[in-house]
């Protein structure tokens, strides 16, 4: 080697490391911590036997109400109109066309701007002392009522699938941003040695229009990315050793993989070297632990009758229940992706068939959480990208894509249980009291983990990026 190419190669290696410092948020002492309890817990066969560095578990900035989060998140759209916003007028008016000055600079997706008005498909009732009005088609979710938090009032920038998606989850409709369960992990690392810090289940009729930039880590280290289970098989692929390979040949193998790895990382000093590093390890530990997490037969009865959970199905039912027991064990985010919901045509059955598969499950997470003491500090979300016109589509039996206003509900984790936030105006078109958008509620949760969203920063390509780009507002009327 010349003097040049030595003088090259150790300039490199000094920018390298002195990137690796300043951007991964790893002090040095972590890392000389780190390696310690390497040394001391992992000699050679059981090297990595605990988690350090960035997926440690770390105590939030600010008092935090939620330790961890479950997203119910129901990809394709479904109908508030036709679930949790009841309005009369749309009866009232149903097949006329709406008031002129309600679709003014309105964009749609899809369809004519002056189609009909539709009424909606079910029936509608009060329930709980909180006299929450909801649809005859959600009678698991009427039980809980009042351990719940409807908003009514959400808005987004998106109006189509995929950027929609990427937006609720990542607070940009671009690819490349982190998603909220990164920023999360991010922020908390993880509390389980054995498992995930961040789970993805997909349980609907096909994948999500986003993709798996609506679980991915962007430009944080790959290591705080979701990680997607299966619910039949193994739990993640290729998680079981090949014929002729035992638990002695595959730790030699790790140890000499590891080994070569860390020479790697002595050279180049990039980061991602240790996120396969950890990679590896967590897949060897989840051998053992992932197969007993996903048994759910070991459940009581009463909880798989709770639930609608069958042990051996992939199911939603299945997930709910599963993210209820990764929760326990330490996973910091589970993510459910039901793709499901977009009803431009076929509403009323597709509604019907929908909520027969998820009310009874979400519901019961809701109620099982509750009664083992964990809703208090577990946040449960529910809702899709955005919400449905009160304009007819599809015959007479579908609705298109809608930003202005839409419903979602949550639970638990520091939320004012028992109330119904905001208003949609008479036709469910705009929100008009207490509008609360995506921004807003990214920095809303953010807060109950214990965060200034405006705090929680990365800093990549020469700006310190966030989950609420450069907006939100933390909901104070949310909060208990």
């Amino acid at each position: 080697m010349t003097k040049l190419e030595h003088f090259l190669r150790e300039y490199q290696q000094q920018i390298t490391r002195r990137w690796f410092f300043k951007q991964c948020g790893v002090g040095l002492g972590s890392i000389a911590l780190g390696s310690l309890l390497q040394q001391e817990l992992a000699p050679a066969a059981h090297a990595a036997a605990a988690p350090s560095g960035p997926m440690a578990p770390k105590a939030p900035p600010l008092p935090a109400r939620a330790k961890r989060v479950i997203y119910l998140f129901q990809a394709g759209a479904p109908s508030h109109l036709d679930l949790f916003d009841y309005k009369p007028q749309l009866e009232k008016f149903n097949g006329t066309l709406p008031p002129a000055d309600l679709l003014k600079g309105y964009r749609a997706a899809f369809i004519n701007p002056n189609s009909t008005l539709l009424a909606p498909k079910y029936k509608f009732a009060k329930y709980g002392q909180s006299g929450a009005e909801l649809s005859e088609i959600l009678p698991h979710l009427s039980k809980v009522v009042d351990d719940i938090t409807i908003v009514k009032s959400m808005q987004t920038d998106a109006f189509n699938h995929a950027p929609a998606q990427i937006f609720m989850n990542t607070g940009s409709t671009q690819f490349g941003r982190p998603s909220m369960g990164a920023w999360t992990t991010y922020g908390l690392g993880s509390e389980s040695q054995d498992l995930p810090g961040y789970v993805v289940f997909s349980t609907g009729t096909k994948g999500t229009s986003g993709g798996a930039a609506n679980w991915g880590s962007g430009f944080l280290p790959t290591a705080f990315q979701g990680v997607p289970f299966r619910g039949q098989g193994d739990p993640v692929l290729y998680l079981s050793n090949p014929a002729g390979i035992d638990d002695r040949v595959q730790r030699d193998s790790l140890d000499s993989i590891r080994r070569l790895n860390e020479m790697h990382f002595a050279d180049v000093g990039d980061p991602e070297i240790h996120t396969r590093i950890n990679s590896f390890e967590l897949a060897y530990r989840m051998q053992s632990s992932a197969p007993e997490l996903m048994d759910i037969s070991k459940e009581s009865k009463e909880t798989l009758e709770m639930y609608g959970a069958k042990p051996g199905e992939s199911s939603y039912a299945n997930a709910c229940l599963l993210a209820r027991r990764m929760v326990e064990r330490g996973v910091r985010f589970v993510q459910i992706f039901h793709e499901a919901w977009d009803h431009h045509s076929g509403l009323t059955k597709g509604l019907k068939d929908q909520c027969g598969k998820t009310d009874q499950a979400s519901a019961a997470l809701v109620k099982d959480l509750k009664q083992r003491g964990l809703l208090e500090d577990t946040l449960v979300i529910w809702g899709g990208e955005f919400g449905r016109t009160p304009m007819v589509q599809g015959g007479n039996d579908g609705r298109d894509h809608h930003p202005k206003a839409f419903t979602m509900w949550m639970a638990g984790g520091g939320l004012k249980p028992g109330l119904v936030y905001g208003e949609s105006d008479e036709f469910g078109f705009n929100a008009m009291k207490d509008p609360v958008h995506v921004h807003d509620l990214h920095a809303t949760l953010l807060h109950l983990l214990g965060f200034d969203h405006t705090k929680l920063t990365y800093r990549f390509q020469g700006r310190d990026f966030r989950l609420t780009d450069v907006s939100g507002e933390v909901i104070k009327g949310l909060l208990a």
